[in-house]
């Protein structure tokens, strides 16, 4: 009888799975190299070549096609039935895999994280931060937060509510003292402003109406980080989510403009792999999270 290593069998599913030794690599949290031994080390156990390996490509054989077929579901029986199983120790632990946009990430997410892994320093976070949408399952991510008006659907994760994000007309003082505070819409038009490259037309939502115009230059730019600190410049008018721009109107940074006025209403979602029976680390984290964002922009989260 062949003895097969069940790692080295998870590694072999991995790769399969994603079709990639760098892949299976990251949704593991393993060096390639690993996922490498483990692969030979299975092949050398089977007596059987599994997997043709390109510069580019990864192939499964017609034994490794085989192999896959019949373990593929009971690896993955095995790894959920061993994730619910009660931790043994008190405190969260392990690598919790975190993904955010990067602005949400740099403005939110950096303090939040510091404090939560001065608190449970047996936990290591892998912060995924990109404005792409990166996928759940293939990054093999714990915690997702995603800006979305409805709860992006995925079976394999539950979503949670934080708050509202609305985008708003901002301004530095010394610009507003410069050029006059518009008191409606209408005097919008006369402003500068630091628009976004390709950025449609902006609409206005407030009492009892809205309000659509193109802002122009001086600046067009791609990046709200640069945004955000162009207007704090003093070049003009511009729109920042919520919860990137009150740390600057706390601080006497940035004014609201039109404060009754708002485009682009959304949410803040907090999406967990697990279902109902969540890893110690990210039923933690996502207290930790709710917590944390219990006021400020999110003080409305439900």
């Amino acid at each position: 009888m062949t003895t097969v290593d069940l790692d080295r069998l998870a590694r072999f599913v991995a790769v399969v799975d994603t079709a990639s030794f760098s892949a299976a690599a990251r949704r593991l949290g393993l060096p390639k190299s690993s996922i490498s031994r483990g692969i030979v080390g299975l092949e050398q156990a089977m007596g059987v070549r599994l997997l043709h390996r390109t510069t580019r490509r990864v192939a499964v054989t017609t034994a490794g096609a085989a192999l896959y077929e019949r373990t593929a579901p009971l690896v993955a029986a095995l790894q959920r039935s061993l994730a619910e199983l009660p931790e043994r120790e008190e405190q969260p632990s392990g690598r919790l895999r975190v993904t955010a946009t990067v602005d949400f990430g740099a403005a939110v997410l950096a303090d939040i994280v510091a404090r939560f892994v001065a608190r449970y320093p047996s936990v290591e976070v892998d912060m995924r931060l990109a404005n792409n949408v990166v996928d759940l399952v293939a990054e093999s991510i714990d915690v997702a937060f995603r800006i979305a008006r409805r709860p992006l659907g995925d079976a394999s994760f539950t979503a949670r509510k934080l708050g509202t994000i609305d985008v708003q007309l901002y301004a530095s003082p010394a610009y507003l003292a410069r050029r006059g505070t518009p008191r409606n819409q209408r005097e919008l038009a006369g402003h500068a402003w630091v628009a976004y490259r390709g950025g449609p037309a902006l609409r206005l939502d407030g009492p009892g109406e809205a309000f659509v115009l193109k802002p122009s230059g001086p600046i067009v730019c791609d990046d709200m980080s640069f945004a955000r600190q162009a207007l704090r410049a003093g070049v003009g008018l511009g729109i920042l989510p919520n919860f990137y721009a009150e740390p600057d109107v706390a601080a006497g940074l940035l004014v609201r403009v039109l404060p009754r006025w708002t485009t682009q209403t959304g949410a803040l979602w907090l999406m967990c792999a697990g279902g109902k029976h969540l890893p110690r680390k990210v039923s933690a984290f996502r207290e930790f999270v709710i917590e944390a964002l219990r006021s400020g922009p999110f003080a409305a989260a439900g």
